[in-house]
């Protein structure tokens, strides 16, 4: 997002020896790039992008090294193949290949267009490195995921000039995006083309689309109409199955927010993968844009369980409304697709993000206190696993380099836990009137998404907004590299640790799974070193087990994804069979589902707490 002044050439004045005529110079073209989704050629489209006539010497032709929200370097031309440019002539012009992502075109006033082939990150091995939320997919005549930072690329200093998108695909098929289509053009053979009108190039990789056959439905929160758009390929799922959820949750987000608005039309595009890493999505979760959002999710998820995984992971993106998408640095604003410079500021834009979708839950009563406080343990011991002594805002600023980029998850984790820390100081500090929500209002009406801060500024900032106490805060926790002392900001609100008993899932406790595998015979064993949940032990499995079939369907390490995908939809009272091998002899194991659950360390609610901490408490969760 880089913006870039461009200079605008003096109209020439011709002048005829005696009449003095003034002509008129052409009106400046917008920036045309045209995608095929009809002449597919092996999972490949082609690409044309017209940039209208140059007057520099030679041009420089990026397709995004890495976009905002991923944090990561991608190298999206890597997809690119059979790249020309061409003259006025339809000539093709000597090109140079620089890396992955940028060529150079001398003689660039010759120049009319150029054009390439684009494959599907999907079907490269391992996705090519790309989260799948990020990435594209080709499926001729029936789905189209197009993340446009992976198909079109923008000339050096053009990234400010209007571009017209134009994109021909079958007429059965329809686009799920938050843009509106200004023109649709009938062509032969069956095929439409939609031409949307966007004001910069930032606008078009803002703007994911994905095409596929009509699985649509819209729902009104307040005065935001929210559109949600399904591929499911075999049809598990709808979007008129996912739309009760999706409405519930964004309600309750709306209600927590207030009067922060920062659009009327929001679309969560939902792709939901069949075939897991076999050619097809491989990792999960959702990419954030201004108006939408790409959800990936696998198809063989239980309704529930999608449900329950579309709440936590659509709520995430939707606040990214608030930061980084409405308050943001200069580094944000102005991002450099092809050289970024990162900002010091992700345990704002992920961590306080993350935190608000999780808050939000209990603050509108979606989860009860409990939940909400085992979900902040769960960070806690996750972010353990990183160096807790690396002050934030260093790993944020380098989260690129080799020395942090693996810390990038620990944003979700300490990240949202430095949000909910700063919270309870902001509560403590104001008598419960001001949390971290508040700030961030005060934050948006500084600054909003027109107006990105200096890097440097946005401590004191923060601390000019709040009170001086919380810049020791940020020295100390944020800024420094001495851990958080959650036992202290705990009992602020009347909690302390306890072992409790938490429900946990069927083969996974956490992060901590209750089944390993013997990577000799792929088979699936049931850990001998760890306390198996309540279900587990009632049913009759013991440590050191070999899980042969649950239900009558074999397992092994190569599908034991659907089988975690299918405890999922697991009720209480559902029969259920299990086979297992013990001491070299099968044993068919019976009975019903009960609900799992694992003696845990916590924080609780304490029994003796004062009217001060409970009315600190509440003000937190409800206030």
């Amino acid at each position: 997002m880089k913006k870039m002044i461009l200079g605008v050439a003096a109209a020439s004045m011709l002048f005829a020896c005696k009449t003095q005529n003034v002509t008129t110079p052409a009106p400046e073209q917008p920036v045309v790039a045209s995608i095929n989704l009809v002449d597919v050629e092996n999972d490949k489209v082609w690409v044309t992008v017209d940039p209208d006539k140059f007057t520099v010497e030679s041009t420089t032709f990026n397709i995004p090294k890495t976009v905002p929200g991923t944090y990561s370097e991608d190298n999206y031309g890597k997809f690119t193949e059979g790249f020309k440019a061409l003259d006025y002539k339809g000539n093709e012009m000597p090109v140079t290949k620089l890396d992955d992502n940028s060529y150079t075109i001398a003689n660039a006033k010759d120049l009319d267009k150029v054009m390439y082939q684009v494959n599907d990150s999907f079907d490269w091995e391992n996705e090519g490195g790309v989260y799948s939320m990020a990435g594209t997919n080709i499926l001729k005549d029936e789905n189209f995921l197009l993340n446009l930072h992976g198909f079109v690329g923008y000339f050096d200093k053009m990234k400010e000039k209007e571009f017209r998108l134009e994109i021909e695909r079958p007429a059965d098929l329809i686009a799920g995006t938050a843009l509106t289509v200004d023109n649709t053009i009938d062509g032969e053979k069956g095929t439409k083309t939609d031409v949307y009108n966007l004001d910069r190039y930032f606008e078009v990789i803002d703007n994911p689309i994905m095409y596929s056959s009509p699985d649509t439905t819209s729902f009104m929160v307040q005065d935001m109409q929210v559109l949600l758009s399904v591929y499911s390929p075999n049809e598990k799922h709808s979007a008129e199955s996912l739309k009760p959820g999706m409405e519930k949750m964004i309600r309750a987000q709306k209600k927590f927010l207030g009067d922060i608005n920062s659009t009327d039309k929001y679309a969560i595009l939902v792709y939901l993968s069949d075939s897991p890493g076999e050619g097809n999505a491989g990792n999960f979760g959702a990419l954030e844009h201004h108006t939408s959002t790409v959800v990936v999710m696998p198809e063989s998820m239980e309704a529930s369980a999608l449900d329950k995984s579309m709440t936590d992971i659509v709520s995430h993106e939707f606040f990214h409304i608030i930061t980084p998408l409405g308050i943001h640095s200069n580094e944000v604003h102005y991002f450099d697709y092809n050289d970024p410079k990162m900002s010091q500021h992700l345990w704002m834009y992920e961590g306080v993000t993350e935190y608000f979708a999780n808050l939000f839950q209990v603050n509108q009563g979606l989860i009860n206190n409990q939940e909400f406080y085992n979900r902040m343990v769960e960070k806690i011991n996750t972010s353990k696993r990183f160096d807790d002594t690396v002050p934030f805002t260093v790993m944020s600023k380098n989260i690129l380099e080799d020395e942090y980029k693996d810390s990038y998850y620990n944003v979700y984790q300490k990240g949202a836990l430095i949000g909910m820390a700063l919270d309870i100081r902001l509560r403590e500090l104001s008598g419960g009137k001001m949390g971290i929500l508040d700030l961030m209002k005060k934050l948006n009406a500084k600054y909003g998404k027109d107006k990105p801060f200096n890097d440097d500024e946005l401590i004191p900032v923060i601390v000019e907004l709040t009170y001086p106490e919380i810049q020791e805060f940020f020295d100390t926790y944020v800024s420094g590299p001495t851990p958080i002392p959650y036992d202290e900001f705990f009992a602020k609100v009347g909690l302390e640790e306890k072992e409790v008993m938490t429900e946990v899932g069927f083969f996974i406790k956490g992060q901590t799974p209750y089944i390993t595998a013997n990577q000799q015979t792929m088979e699936i064993i049931f850990r001998p070193n760890i306390e198996l949940n309540s279900f587990l032990q009632d049913f009759g499995v013991k440590g050191g087990d070999t899980l042969k079939s649950v239900n009558g369907t074999e397992y092994t390490i190569q599908n034991v994804y659907d089988l975690i995908m299918a405890s999922q939809g697991w009720e209480e009272g559902d029969d259920i069979s299990m086979t297992v091998k013990r001491d070299g002899e099968e044993i068919k194991l019976e009975g019903k589902v009960s609900t799992p659950q694992a003696m845990e360390k916590t924080y609780a609610e304490m029994q003796n707490a004062d009217s001060d901490q409970i009315e600190l408490r509440n003000a937190w969760l409800k206030g």
